[in-house]
């Protein structure tokens, strides 16, 4: 059964990493990635001027909570040691009656390769899986993003789907890969328990 609202107790804390809503403040860190052509090569966004950021995180801003299917909680991660805004991790309730979420992702290209996007989808995983009761998450990506499907391979998701030029995405036809996990198989390779809590 999932559980609604999805309101997590914040920041929700990982080893470098506080996931938390987006502030008004984190426009220049958003400003950073969301116009960067190589950030958003595979993501549906375009690249972003400063006015067009300014009026996408405020809609961001009132995405921390979830209460009915269809909606998106979109988590601001933030590097800890820097307290800045390094990328976004994204869950959708896309089913109720599947009890099915879609995980979602963008990071800054200065902190690709060390680990920040595998260690913060993997806290929404826990969330996902371990408080919020859903029974399957997908991913769906561009097949020409294979750092994405990297990504998702050392999450424990598998391919179920190579959709061929099935989406005209930003001017040309192109491949769609749909990743999967269900709660079963994130319980039986990830420890179970809570999400660590700040140190008061």
């Amino acid at each position: 059964m999932v559980s609604i609202p999805w309101s997590p107790s914040y920041p929700v804390v990982t080893p470098h990493l506080d996931l938390r809503p987006h502030r008004h403040d984190d426009l220049d860190d958003l400003v950073r990635y969301h116009s960067d052509p190589e950030v958003v090569r595979y993501i549906p966004w375009p690249v972003r001027t400063r006015a067009q950021v300014a009026e996408a995180l405020a809609a961001r801003v009132r995405q921390g909570i979830v209460g009915e299917e269809g909606e998106w909680l979109v988590l601001a991660v933030e590097l800890r040691e820097q307290r800045r805004v390094i990328g976004e991790v994204l869950l959708k309730y896309d089913s109720a009656t599947d009890a099915r979420g879609e995980l979602g992702y963008a990071f800054a290209s200065d902190v690709h390769g060390q680990g920040y996007a595998t260690e913060a989808a993997g806290a929404m995983l826990r969330l996902a899986f371990g408080e919020f009761g859903l029974h399957r998450v997908i991913a769906r990506l561009d097949a020409r993003n294979g750092d994405s499907a990297r990504l998702l391979t050392r999450l424990g998701f598998r391919q179920e789907a190579h959709f061929v030029r099935d989406e005209y995405f930003k001017g040309e036809w192109t491949d769609t890969l749909v990743f999967a996990m269900l709660a079963e198989e994130w319980e039986a390779t990830h420890i179970p328990g809570p999400l660590s809590q700040p140190k008061l």
